[in-house]
């Protein structure tokens, strides 16, 4: 291989493409490996921000940016996946673990569901209050499990006007709505505040053209692949740097 640069021309017998991707372009993420990768014949998969917050700009942005900085454990749902973790409303959105990992299945245009309450049955808990506790507002019986900021927003969201209806007054099938919008409130994200903030780039060097034992291309000999720039994306945890560590360790043995 030879490699002009600003600083010389190398030669070499093997050569590794480390580049990441791009995310993160202040820290030099870019597309230069998938440009080599095609300039050798291999297919690269579309790229697009992953783990990364999401963006509204609809009504429900108003009520992350009233809500920016304030944090519950929810659940974030969609048709392929879900996950119940902490969820962070931001001046701009939500973000937060579950909707970093979410957005590695989300795509552009489409909704999914919030559940903001995943380990209560808030019917049967709405019910067994009605008896109990008649008089009581639902915010104060939610102000239990969560912020009272957080609290006041739903209750403009989904039962504003029973906002000051005692939950004795409520109807069973009311209160069934309500427990649902609770449990499943749709939303649908205008976009991701993309690679700027984005901890990887989805898609990449297609991994059925490089060797899965030494990481060698196999379209051109003494080439290898490594790290982000395949078409490998794991979960928030470390998984990612795990990745890059460990596709090194692979090349290194055969380079």
């Amino acid at each position: 291989f030879i490699i002009e640069t600003n600083q010389g021309t190398y030669h070499c017998e093997s050569l590794v493409v480390a580049t990441g991707g791009l995310s993160i372009p202040t820290l030099g993420g870019s597309g230069f490996g998938y440009e080599l990768a095609k300039q050798f014949g291999h297919h690269v998969f579309p790229t697009r921000a992953g783990l990364v917050p999401f963006t509204f700009s609809d009504q429900f942005k108003e009520v992350t940016t009233r809500l920016s900085g304030n944090a519950l454990d929810a659940t974030l749902i969609n048709d392929r996946h879900q996950f119940t973790e902490a969820l962070l409303f931001t001046h701009r959105g939500l973000s937060g673990p579950s909707s970093l990992q979410l957005s590695n299945y989300w795509h552009v245009g489409e909704s999914f569901k919030i559940d903001f309450f995943p380990s209560q049955d808030l019917l049967d808990f709405f019910k067994a209050k009605k008896k109990s506790q008649p008089k009581v507002l639902l915010r104060t019986l939610l102000n239990e499990f969560t912020a009272k900021s957080i609290v006041i927003e739903l209750q403009q969201l989904i039962w504003a006007d029973h906002s000051e209806t005692s939950i004795g007054n409520i109807s069973d099938a009311q209160l069934e709505h309500i427990a649902t919008q609770l449990h499943a409130y749709a939303v649908k994200p205008s976009g991701t505040e993309g690679y700027r903030t984005a901890e990887v780039t989805l898609g990449g060097v297609d991994t059925s053209e490089v060797s899965s034992k030494t990481m060698e291309s196999k379209k051109q000999k003494g080439l290898y692949f490594i790290g982000e720039v395949l078409d490998v994306t794991g979960h928030l945890g470390g998984y990612n740097f795990q990745w890059a560590w460990s596709s090194a360790q692979a090349a290194a043995q055969f380079v």
